[in-house]
């Protein structure tokens, strides 16, 4: 198998975690928050995995998402799992701000703008993190 970079935790923080999936925080200066949920087994297509698991991953991404508008009230999140690149089931959620780089376009699209580079505080993340942790722990 070549190196997956999800495998590998290559990139962000993990914020939140279990034996099967996990919640890292990438936060991209132009997309404060931006999160990735990640399961830990290196599988292709959530059609591979049994229904009880695929409610499980959509259910810990709608409450991500719920989270992010909760702390940062964005104009829109946007959900996305593509795997083309990474072979490996993750979704993208993303907050999306008028003043983000490519706003109204996908964030993969054409950049309309500079961005306003403003990464999460330390305090944004406290209670991301507290949030995140409330919410997917029930």
């Amino acid at each position: 198998m070549m190196s997956c970079a999800i495998c590998n935790q290559s990139e962000g923080e993990i914020v939140w975690g279990d034996n099967t999936m996990r919640v890292v925080l990438l936060d991209h200066p132009d997309y404060k928050g931006y999160c990735r949920v990640e399961l830990v087994n290196h599988i292709k297509e959530m059609s591979d995995l049994d229904e009880i698991l695929q409610f499980k991953i959509m259910h810990c991404v709608f409450k991500v998402e719920a989270v992010l508008r909760k702390v940062f009230n964005p104009e829109k999140v946007n959900l996305a799992s593509l795997g083309n690149k990474t072979p490996h089931i993750h979704w993208h959620v993303i907050p999306r701000f008028k003043e983000d780089p490519h706003f109204p376009n996908s964030h993969w699209g054409e950049k309309l703008r500079e961005g306003l580079h403003k990464s999460i505080s330390l305090e944004e993340k406290k209670v991301l993190i507290k949030f995140l942790n409330q919410s997917l722990s029930q």
